[in-house]
């Protein structure tokens, strides 16, 4: 089976798809059944190399643009498939680059709310192009069941669908011994301790960072504690009202905003934290709420979107905009150690289902049951 891999879209490695591509192509394995290539713009030709093989890559010169990789996706991707020979098609960020051509088999990849792709798709033929690229798709894989259930309800067939979560890597999250008990030092960062991290893009208003700010103020307030909070994450829409919360802050001075963080120095800044607050009502899957219980710290987070399927019931889940409840939650992980303890046996239990080796099974597994023997139509 020769696999096709659509690397356009994902940011290049920046965004939650380009981190899921990684991760899905640093543990699939090119064996005698399965040869794979990837393809995108050339100048991502080593950003998906892994220590663990690196495969083909075939660079396409266009702009570095998202109106050129739609083009390009709806002109001149059929002729490329079938130029290149292969099987199947695995599209990792369809819902940002919309592959709209009949070229079958394809395997798109949802990882994000359905619900909140179609708020952002304007206008009658950006929702024209999503439907067909739903139609055209052999197979949709899906991040969570939450995103499964928003599909059928937008009219999808279920039979089309398959749910595959997402993994975690084990051998880098997990649990680590802290050098320093007052300060981490991840370059070019140096951060005092204790604090709680928010791990995520500052989007306002749908990833909730101003709710968190407020009840990290109400914290702060009411415990006089030392603690701070770090928000690791690129900016991204409506990055200002983010900073200007920040800034109107009595705590600003205890808020840490790093911009753009290594994904692969995540694990050193979730193994000294205090607990991962994940406020968001968007999330498809939610990463980090396994990465950090894979790293043996607690989580609280947003009763919304598929978090709490993600969660289990290690979690303590908070509605992220009731200030109190938020910032009683805070409370009781810094101050309820009974409480801390049992949450962490709990996740290590959980999380341990959360692997990239079932992830790549299964994918491989969706892939192989959509390819047809017909030619593309």
């Amino acid at each position: 089976m020769r696999i096709g891999i659509d690397t356009f879209g994902c940011d290049h490695r920046r965004s939650g798809s380009g981190s899921y591509l990684f991760s899905l192509i640093a543990n699939l394995p090119e064996t005698e059944h399965n040869e794979i290539e990837l393809f995108g713009l050339e100048i991502d030709r080593f950003v998906y190399d892994s220590t663990k093989g690196t495969f083909i890559f075939s660079g396409i010169n266009i702009p570095d643009s998202l109106f050129a990789a739609r083009i390009w996706h709806q002109f001149f991707l059929k002729s490329f498939i079938k130029k290149r020979g292969y099987d199947v098609v695995l599209y990792p960020a369809a819902m940002t680059v919309f592959p709209l051509t009949n070229v079958k088999p394809g395997v798109i990849v949802i990882n994000e709310l359905f619900s909140g792709i179609l708020k952002n798709t304007r206008g009658f033929f950006a929702l024209n192009r999503l439907k067909k690229c739903l139609k055209n798709a052999e197979k949709i894989i899906a991040a969570s069941h939450c995103i499964k259930k928003e599909l059928i309800a937008f009219g999808v067939n279920a039979e089309k669908i398959e749910v595959v979560y997402n993994g975690v890597d084990h051998s880098i999250f997990m649990p680590k011994p802290v050098a320093n008990e007052d300060l981490v030092l991840i370059k070019p960062f140096a951060i005092k301790r204790p604090f709680f991290i928010y791990p995520s893009r500052i989007q306002h208003p749908e990833k909730k960072h101003v709710e968190l700010i407020k009840a990290f103020t109400l914290f702060k307030q009411r415990t006089a504690l030392p603690h701070k909070l770090v928000l690791a994450g690129d900016e991204g829409q409506n990055a200002l009202v983010v900073q200007k919360a920040v800034l109107d802050s009595p705590y600003a001075s205890d808020i840490v905003m790093t911009g753009y963080f290594p994904h692969q120095n995540l694990p050193d800044l979730y193994a000294c934290s205090d607990a991962c607050l994940m406020p968001s009502v968007a999330e498809g899957f939610g990463m980090p709420v396994i990465e950090a219980m894979a790293c043996g710290i607690p989580v609280v987070c947003s009763k919304a979107g598929a978090l709490s399927e993600i969660g289990g019931k290690g979690a303590i889940y908070v509605d992220p905009d009731n200030a109190e409840e938020f910032a009683g939650a805070l409370e009781d992980i810094v101050k309820k150690t009974e409480l801390k303890a049992e949450m962490i046996e709990e996740n290590k239990n959980w999380v341990s289902r959360f692997t990239w080796q079932n992830t790549v099974e299964r994918t491989t597994e969706v892939l192989k049951n959509s390819v047809r023997k017909e030619e593309y139509i």
